[in-house]
């Protein structure tokens, strides 16, 4: 990322003096869709694209604001009850709420930011955007006492309450908690999670956007989460002496078991989030091990199952995908909640040039329009530039 454009505008728009800089990046999911409100395992890792701000204190109850990218200023006072409109600025306003809601006794600054992750390929430019102001708060007013998880939930917290975007906490978690050359399998349930090794030699992680974003007809997130629901309360039903609370604490067999209790729909639901949790830790294995021809395995197994069984994927995904597999790609798939967006594909160097040249004529004969590509390298979270 560029510090000197953030510095450069930084002096122009405030009183020419310099602040400290912070940044905090987007995040990529290797494996685990539709877990998370299955109790399961996501696998995360934060990259080298995301926000980056400079930050002083102005002696004022007042913050003032700049997003570089927007060529939009605007202000407001620490203890406004109600904050600024702009939806951007919300975020910020947000996580100074959310702070001060912590103790932190946060005082007006300035600061201007800008952003290198791409808008619409599901990398998670809002969630950067809180852990980046989060975690330049804690180091202004809180001398860095805040840990590291209730940032992640201040984030979280912004979305839901100023926001009014409900999601769960995977995006400000790998923002916050990334480290360069490693993922995260995070315990969607329990919050607990470990770093696995992610350093693949001779490969090239990239996502290829589709650019392609379908309007749907009624509540189809909704829809998959029901089918799980039902389920597990056929499962209940089914073994009273046992408690499910998400499909995560069932077996193969014991969903076998409720099989003819539920809908052909709601079982392949549940027969996918039960795979995708094998899948995780399969993969978790691979990455100990080194072995990425079996990550890539298991995400293209990932692909088929969000394709066929949880029925997120489009065309124009599967489409990727299969030019994936034509070139002999290591792994590929759709990433994120579906119906558009990116896939993520793991290729082998001496395969990457002609799968994107590939890729882009391809897709770009079929569908009218070239595929966008982001080579990303897995990095450090939240942290302080200079």
């Amino acid at each position: 990322m560029d510090i000197e454009k953030v510095r450069s505008r930084f002096i122009k728009h405030f009183d020419g003096k310099t602040g400290n800089i912070y940044m905090s990046p987007g995040r990529i999911n290797l494996i685990g869709e539709h877990t998370d409100y299955n109790g399961g395992f996501v696998f995360p890792g934060a990259v080298d694209k995301g926000i980056m701000a400079e930050v002083r204190p102005n002696g004022l109850n007042t913050v003032i604001l700049y997003s570089i990218d927007l060529k939009d200023k605007t202000e407001f006072k620490v203890d406004d009850p109600k904050g600024p409109k702009a939806t951007w600025a919300r975020y910020i306003y947000g996580i100074v709420q959310e702070m001060r809601a912590l103790g932190v006794d946060v005082k007006g600054f300035n600061a201007a930011f800008y952003g290198d992750v791409p808008l619409g390929a599901g990398m998670s430019s809002s969630a950067a955007l809180e852990s980046c102001f989060a975690f330049a708060l804690n180091d202004l007013f809180a001398d860095g006492r805040i840990s590291k998880w209730d940032l992640v939930l201040a984030g979280q917290a912004t979305e839901h309450k100023y926001v009014g975007v409900n999601c769960g906490i995977m995006d400000q978690f790998a923002s916050v908690f990334g480290q360069k050359g490693k993922l995260m399998r995070l315990d969607c349930r329990s919050r607990e999670f470990q770093y696995f090794p992610f350093d693949p030699q001779g490969y090239k992680l990239v996502l290829v956007n589709s650019k392609v974003k379908h309007e749907l007809v009624g509540s189809p997130y909704n829809d998959r989460r029901q089918s799980c629901e039902n389920v597990v309360a056929a499962l209940n039903k089914q073994f009273p002496d046992k408690k499910y609370e998400t499909l995560r604490d069932a077996t193969w067999a014991e969903l076998d078991a409720v099989k003819g209790a539920v809908s052909e729909e709601d079982y392949k639901r549940a027969h996918f989030v039960l795979g995708e949790k094998d899948r995780v830790l399969a993969v978790s294995d691979a990455l100990e091990a080194g072995d990425y021809e079996t990550v890539g395995k298991k995400m293209y197994e990932t692909h088929d199952g969000l394709s066929k069984e949880y029925e997120v994927s489009c065309e124009e995904l599967d489409y990727l995908v299969d030019i994936a597999r034509e070139n002999g790609v290591t792994g590929s798939r759709i990433m994120g909640g579906g119906f558009g967006g990116c896939t993520i594909n793991l290729v082998k160097d001496e395969v990457y040039d002609k799968f994107i040249a590939d890729a882009k004529k391809k897709f770009s004969a079929k569908y009218g329009h070239e595929p966008e590509v982001y080579p990303v390298v897995i990095s450090d979270g939240s942290h302080k530039v200079c």
